[in-house]
């Protein structure tokens, strides 16, 4: 019975002899009759962790380079990890235009509002609707720009006019577009294959030392 590696030394040299020993052959020989599902299982397991390493990378480059809150981008980054058989993840980004309040901390001064280094000349950081404070301007205001409160008139269609003090105002809340960012998400996704294989080597290998040491199996 073979008793797994040796040395067998003599007077004049030694001899090492290098095999499995019993228990570790029973291990690779369990283990090759279990290779798909040991795979099927590391497959897995490196895909969803791919996901959320793209996540959190993909959030920190576009928090960073477009003076968003980070917090404020992985809501828009959205996993759907392995599920079931069919081995493919997915990862989601929102590209709707983002309410200006979200992308940091707004601060009310007599000019207007400022927020993450953009500033909203003639804003106002007020609850209007729900149950949060947003960014508005009247849009009868003479420092009411459009590119700042992208949707304006989608706004206005869908909430109508806002009342404020017996009075009828429309209003438009100021959002930051997240067209520019495609590029950042595109550029990340090319870095995903390769990610992806880093990560499943490790999780074979995961697989393997599981059943030389004789743990608890797939």
């Amino acid at each position: 019975m073979s008793v797994g590696s040796y040395i067998h030394s003599k007077r004049d040299g030694g001899m090492l002899t290098l095999q499995p020993s019993a228990v570790h052959l029973k291990a690779l020989q369990d283990f090759a009759r279990l290779v798909p599902k040991a795979c099927a299982a590391a497959q897995r397991r490196a895909i969803n962790k791919t996901l959320g390493w793209l996540r959190t990378h993909i959030a920190r480059e576009i928090g960073k380079q477009e003076r968003i809150a980070i917090s404020a981008v992985r809501q828009r980054l959205r996993a759907y990890p392995v599920s079931g058989g069919a081995m493919r993840g997915k990862l989601w980004l929102g590209l709707n235009a983002i309410e200006a309040s979200r992308i940091g901390r707004p601060r009310q001064n007599r000019r207007g509002v400022s927020v993450a280094g953009r500033r909203y000349q003639g804003a106002f950081y007020k609850q209007v609707y729900g149950s949060s404070a947003d960014v508005w301007i009247r849009t009868s205001s003479k420092h009411f720009n459009p590119e700042d409160y992208p949707d304006a008139d989608q706004g206005r269609r869908r909430t109508g006019f806002v009342e404020e003090n017996d009075n009828r105002f429309p209003l438009a809340k100021a959002k930051v577009s997240l067209e520019q960012v495609r590029p950042h998400f595109d550029s990340w996704v090319k870095r995903a294959d390769e990610r992806l294989l880093e990560i499943l080597t490790q999780e074979l290998n995961f697989e393997f030392q599981k059943y030389l040491k004789g743990t608890a199996r797939v």
